[in-house]
């Protein structure tokens, strides 16, 4: 998150089409949209521009006094939202009108600091525009008439907008200016995806590692509908912490909300130079945690296995569940398992250091002639079959390892894994992933 941009925050009850607002600014589809209240429930923040003026978008759950204590959970993040604002958008629904939940949030909107645009939403047509001005009643000036989904008036809306942040700090000395073309701002992050099944304790976790009540957590299964990510300074460097949603079996996913959500949480895991995956100590090793394994090994990150709640067990229980850990999640190999309780916070320091450690091999880059030495004397320790031979090998790129072996015919896959566990005992490779590519050549 850029410190200096100004932050505008979407507010607003549930359902009047803030996300569908916060997707038309940026041009495509960040927000998870669906017709049905309570879909967005955390704050996501994401930057935005407009006639070449950058600021922070953030896109807020409903804002709903009262109700369920999720929905004031929800709420609280929609206030903090409001806090922290530059500038905020208050989104209604034109065809309902103004409701007791508007005037509430208009209440709290009047004692703000910060200016507030009302943007009169689903206002589609010039038949509906008659309805806007009921909202004069909010008291909080003239309503800018829009439809979110179709896109009118956001222009004019945004135009507005730009000129009630603060003014754009000129260049400081020694600024060179702004990122080149073809150059991107890098902020030298190591990217982290929280990963689980639903209600083992993400959320927890993520705003332990982060400092703050950044994402809704709360016994109900599902409370995250999309990834949010807060980059933290460590003691090892930047790292970007990515909370995705639960990842249900595809065949239980019956809904487009949890559908979408799923599709985001793997373009996170995708994405992500290390996968922190989240187990509930309590259930046991699972089957869908051994599936949301298999899928997240795949991606071919290095994966840090976190036994959450590991203080409600009692011994007899602990030797279980890692015993069921040796058993179904076999293929992860030495991927480290940390023990902990995201609630209490025992045992988390523990995490930063597996992390540095996992990321440290993840970018290990040898030399030629070690590559090559090691490979020597696993051959002659061990030759290959049928008069097979590695005559040459190279590590051709990282994040994770790849090593090429240039052969004179080919290896059977059971020697090829001989290879690779020398390789990795010999360069301190641990449970990073290793790709090996075989090169034939005649001879």
């Amino acid at each position: 998150m850029s410190a200096e941009l100004p932050v505008v925050a979407i507010v607003g009850r549930p359902n009047v089409g803030k996300s569908t607002l916060m997707n038309r600014v940026l041009g495509r589809r960040v927000a998870i949209v669906e017709e049905k209240p309570g879909v967005t429930r955390d704050r996501k923040e994401v930057e935005a521009e407009w006639r070449g003026r950058p600021f922070l978008l953030v896109d807020t759950g409903g804002w709903l006094p009262g109700g369920t204590d999720l929905d004031r959970k929800v709420s609280r993040q929609s206030e903090e939202a409001i806090r922290n604002a530059d500038a905020v958008l208050f989104v209604v629904d034109a065809t309902v009108g103004v409701t007791d939940e508007d005037a509430r949030v208009a209440e709290l909107l009047r004692g703000l600091g910060a200016p507030v645009l009302l943007v009169a939403n689903k206002v589609d047509d010039t038949a509906h525009e008659a309805a806007v001005w009921e909202l004069m009643s909010l008291g909080l000036g003239e309503p800018h008439a829009a439809s979110a989904l179709h896109g009118r008036g956001t222009g004019d809306l945004l135009d507005d907008l730009l000129a009630v942040l603060p003014e754009e700090p000129g260049p400081e000395e020694g600024d060179t200016g702004p990122v080149g073309e073809g150059e991107e701002e890098v902020d030298g992050s190591v990217s982290v995806a929280l990963v689980g099944r639903p209600n083992v304790g993400k959320s927890t976790l993520f705003n332990r590692l982060i400092g703050e009540d950044r994402a809704v957590v709360h016994d109900m299964p599902g409370t995250t509908r999309d990834t949010i990510d807060t980059l933290v300074d460590t003691e090892f460097g930047p790292v970007r912490f990515v909370d995705t949603a639960g990842m249900r079996r595809r065949s239980r996913i019956d809904e487009g909300t949890e559908y979408f959500s799923m599709v985001r949480a793997l373009k996170a895991v995708d994405a992500a130079e290390v996968a922190l995956l989240v187990i509930d100590a309590t259930e046991g090793i699972t089957h869908q945690d051994q599936r949301l394994a298999e899928r997240v090994d795949a991606a071919g990150c290095p994966i840090v296995v976190v036994l959450n709640k590991w203080e409600l067990l009692d011994a007899e229980e602990r030797l279980d569940v890692l015993y069921q850990l040796g058993q179904k999640l076999h293929f992860l190999g030495q991927a480290p398992v940390l023990k902990l309780s995201a609630l209490t916070g025992k045992g988390v320091h523990r995490l930063l250091p597996a992390l540095e450690e996992s990321i440290s091999q993840y970018r290990t880059r040898v030399p030629t002639r070690k590559v090559n030495d090691v490979i020597r004397r696993a051959q002659q320790a061990q030759p290959a079959p049928h008069g097979g031979r590695i005559l040459y090998a190279t590590q051709g790129a990282t994040d994770p390892p790849t090593f090429t072996l240039f052969t004179n015919k080919e290896v059977p896959a059971s020697y090829l894994r001989y290879i690779e566990r020398q390789l990795r005992d010999a360069f301190g490779l641990g449970s990073t992933p290793i790709k090996i590519r075989v090169r034939r050549r005649g001879g």
